[in-house]
Formats: C-alpha cells, structure tokens, sequence
C-alpha cells in the first residue's frame, strides 16, 4: 500500500501566539493499492507520492530543530547571547529527533524520477543547513539540560550561541524555500491523487477524507503567522467556503452510507463553525489577528493537527 503525504502549520511562536508556517508535518492520504496506478496508467503519479513522501518525512522528523530553536529565542535575547541572568533559562532546547533514516531516503528521492530540479536542489540544500545546525542545538540541549553553564559562567552558551544564530538563520530560509516550493508541487499533486482514487473507488469514504484534508490544507495556507499578521479576508472566507462544500459532500455521503466517514466527521464539522468564528473576528479587526484572534488561531492550527492524525486513521480503515 502507498499512502501520499502532506504538511501542515503545526507549531505557534511564543511571543505573538500566531500560527508559525514554517512549522509544518506530514499525513498519509489516499491509499493507492499496489499496482492500481499502473492499471490506471498512473506509474508517474505513484512515482510523485513516493517522491513526494520522502521529503516531506524528512521536513516532519526535522521540524523538531524549529521547535527547539523557538524555545531558546523565547527565553535569550539573541544579539547579547546567554548572560545567565535570563528568567527561563532552565527552558534551554528541546532535543532533537534522530533523522539519519530520513535524510538517507530523501538523498536517495533526489536521484529518482519525476526530476523536481528546483526542488530536489532546495532539499539537498535544506539538508546542508541542517546538518551545519543541528550538532550545535544538540550541545546545546545537554549543555542547559545539565546546568553546566553554572560552571563555565556560560563560556560554552556563548560560543554554542555564536554558531547558533547564523546556522539557524540559513536552516529557517531553506526551510521557508522548501515550504513555498512543496506547497505549489503539492496542490497539483492533490488533485492528481484525488482523481486517481474517485477513478478506482468512486467518491468513496477514502475520498471524502482526501477532499476534506485538501480543502483544509488551503485554508491552512491562508492563516496568519507571525511575518504575516494581517489576512486577505475575502481569499481566506472563499477558501472556508469551499471547505464547508467538501463537509457537506461528506453530510451527503453519510446520508447514503450509514457507516460515514469513520474518525473525522465531527472534528471536521466543529473545525468548520470555529473557522467562521474566528472569521468573523477578524472582519472586527479588519483581517488583524493581532487584535483578540490569537487564541483563536492557535485552537484552530492545534484542532486542524489532530484532525490530521484522525484522518491518517480514517484512510487505513476507509472502506
């Protein structure tokens, strides 16, 4: 069985209590059967999923270095680095995950059709950057973990600071460079995969939960971050209301299959009333999420996660 992958916005910066969009993870979608896609004459969209899931394994198992550096910024100011005079700085990292399985599958993705010159380029470049900062966050994670910074007078914390900084700044553009690319790669990727199952099963309950994952995936695209505070509330209310449509093509579904759509029918329907809540917030404040939205936002990234984690449940049970 081949499963699809997508990202999503996941993670909120500690200061502004915004959606952060580099903070991304994967979820399997549509399942393909083993040699469905060359019946369909689709060898090249199996060959694009399973492209596509490698990059995207190795973006989710290293999103864990942005998670860790947002808690060091949140506590050190980072012109002066650490004085050991910070309230929090007992937060220090987060440890990171081991990715050397990830990294390997995605060098091996780099060389394999479809090519993606752009993209296969960007990721051997975002596999640098973290490769050059992750050593660093690791020393550091101990380093804090352990309070030796207690015996030093924080001499380590400044030197792990000063090869911090420039490595995360080079690791967060290739990130951002990555996002933005396998953001655009992906939209069309969806509706390849979406007409692929519709083909094979017809709309089926796989198909219902492809359809709502994709439409809330473009609403996700649209929530403000910290960078961008400030939401096209026309393109962001259009884009709710196509999401609406794929939750009422799910109602009808149900209506014919009394076994609906396991797992994700009610968090689907409730994330669509808090999106025209947190909607008509922000048409208060002129699309400023700043201005009494923040929680809001943060409950809706938080609730689209685990929707996300049901429907990886929903397609390996959708019959």
């Amino acid at each position: 069985m081949l499963t699809r992958a997508f990202f999503f916005g996941a993670a909120c910066a500690a200061a502004a209590l915004l959606a952060a969009p580099n903070a991304t993870l994967a979820q399997p979608a549509a399942t393909v059967p083993a040699g469905s896609a060359s019946k369909a004459g689709d060898e090249d969209l199996q060959a694009a999923i399973t492209k596509s899931n490698a990059y995207t394994a190795l973006m989710n198992r290293t999103l864990r270095a942005i998670q860790s550096w947002e808690r060091y910024a949140s506590w050190v100011d980072m012109k002066k680095g650490p004085t050991g005079k910070e309230r929090y700085i007992t937060y220090g990292l987060y440890s990171l995950y081991d990715v050397a399985g990830e990294i390997k599958k995605a060098e091996e993705a780099m060389a394999r059709e479809p090519k993606l010159p752009a993209i296969d380029a960007t990721v051997g470049n975002y596999i640098k950057a973290y490769q050059e900062l992750a050593p660093s966050i690791t020393r550091g994670e101990r380093y804090y973990d352990r309070k030796d910074y207690r015996d030093d007078n924080l001499a380590e914390g400044q030197r792990l600071h000063a090869l911090m900084v420039p490595a995360a700044k080079t690791f967060l553009e290739e990130r951002a460079k990555l996002d933005a690319l396998m953001r655009v790669y992906k939209k069309g990727l969806d509706q390849r995969e979406l007409a692929s199952v519709e083909q094979r099963e017809g709309r089926s309950a796989r198909w219902q939960v492809r359809n709502i994952m994709i439409n809330a995936r473009a609403v996700m695209d649209l929530m403000p971050s910290n960078e961008s505070p400030v939401v096209d509330l026309k393109v962001f209310n259009a884009a709710i209301a196509d999401y609406a449509g794929a939750v009422r093509e799910m109602d009808a579904f149900k209506d014919k299959n009394p076994s609906g759509v396991p797992f994700i029918e009610s968090q689907a329907s409730s994330w669509l009333g808090k999106l025209r809540d947190f909607s008509d917030k922000l048409a208060k404040s002129k699309g400023d999420v700043r201005r009494g939205a923040a929680r809001d936002a943060n409950w809706i990234v938080n609730n689209y996660n685990t929707m996300v984690s049901l429907s990886e449940t929903a397609i390996r049970t959708a019959r």
